[in-house]
């Protein structure tokens, strides 16, 4: 069997800036703490935290002082910060640079809505740590949808200024807009609904599908590595399903199903942003000892 890694798959810069600070801070003290799960994968959170990086809650951290603590990607809102400050904590603030320029946006427009008549809405996956952090911008005045049931929550009669969390599907975000606009025109008939829509999604995320759709039509089977709770994982996957029913969403070689390949000439294996490129070479020396 032919068996082929994706090699535009694995690590975002992101991620991998976020992943390269942590080893660096291990290198040279040998433990450091970070605020929440580095990546959403385990196994590399389980490598990391054998090399010394320790996973804390929000209430650990906030006990802690005259320490080192890792920013994830997905960044922070304010009060994490003001915490560090209080306690003598040193931030290593791996924060994505596209994460951080989204924060600013929308922190600099909340401070105009007063003038404006405005309102921060926020389309994303609630208490998502990076829609956490976009929320804090706003004092957590922002109004954060989910799905259709929430747009009820926002106020007909401010302008809406939609955000989406980085690493959400285009295609959904473009839909939610379209229900926002609809509510709107609905609540105030005859009325052209204020809507700005800023364009927040990650290209390192949405510029893959294209790629992802072409490598899994010219495999029989396609693997797919990440972790189940990592959103653009989720994403990617179901763009890889429906170019090929015959896609399986695996976290590690444990997930695999020998009937998956009776018969099967070619395999292609992808990943997530999140998920390491060591884990996808240890499902391909998988299945070339078991299948191949």
């Amino acid at each position: 069997m032919q068996i082929t890694i994706d090699n535009k798959s694995s690590y975002c810069f992101g991620v991998k800036n976020a992943i390269g600070q942590a080893g660096a801070m291990l290198d040279e003290d040998g433990t450091l703490f970070s605020l929440g799960k580095i990546v959403h994968n385990q196994q590399e959170v389980e490598r990391l935290g054998a090399r010394g990086l320790k996973v804390i809650s929000y209430e650990e951290f906030a006990k802690l002082r005259d320490c080192k603590v890792l920013i994830r990607a997905h960044g922070e809102p304010p009060s994490t910060y003001e915490t560090a400050y209080r306690n003598n904590i040193t931030l290593i603030d791996a924060t994505c640079p596209i994460v951080k320029h989204l924060q600013r946006k929308v922190k600099n427009l909340f401070e105009t809505l007063e003038e404006t008549n405005g309102q921060v809405v926020i389309y994303g996956k609630k208490n998502h740590p990076e829609v956490n952090g976009l929320a804090g911008q706003t004092n957590d005045q922002a109004v954060v949808v989910s799905t259709e049931r929430d747009i009820g929550k926002i106020d007909p009669e401010k302008a809406v200024h939609l955000y989406a969390q980085t690493t959400m599907n285009p295609q959904d975000y473009e839909l939610i807009a379209r229900q926002i606009t609809a509510y709107l025109k609905e609540k105030n008939p005859g009325k052209a609904p204020q809507i700005h829509m800023h364009d927040t999604i990650c290209r390192q995320v949405s510029n893959r599908i294209a790629h992802l759709e072409k490598f899994a039509t010219s495999h029989e089977v396609l693997l797919f590595v990440s972790g189940k709770d990592s959103s653009n994982g989720r994403f990617l996957f179901e763009v890889c399903r429906k170019a090929n029913p015959a896609s399986y969403h695996i976290e590690d070689h444990t997930g695999i199903d020998p009937a998956w390949f009776k018969q099967v000439k070619t395999t292609g294996i992808s990943g997530a942003t999140s998920t390491p490129m060591w884990l996808m070479q240890r499902v391909k020396d998988f299945l070339m000892n078991n299948f191949a």
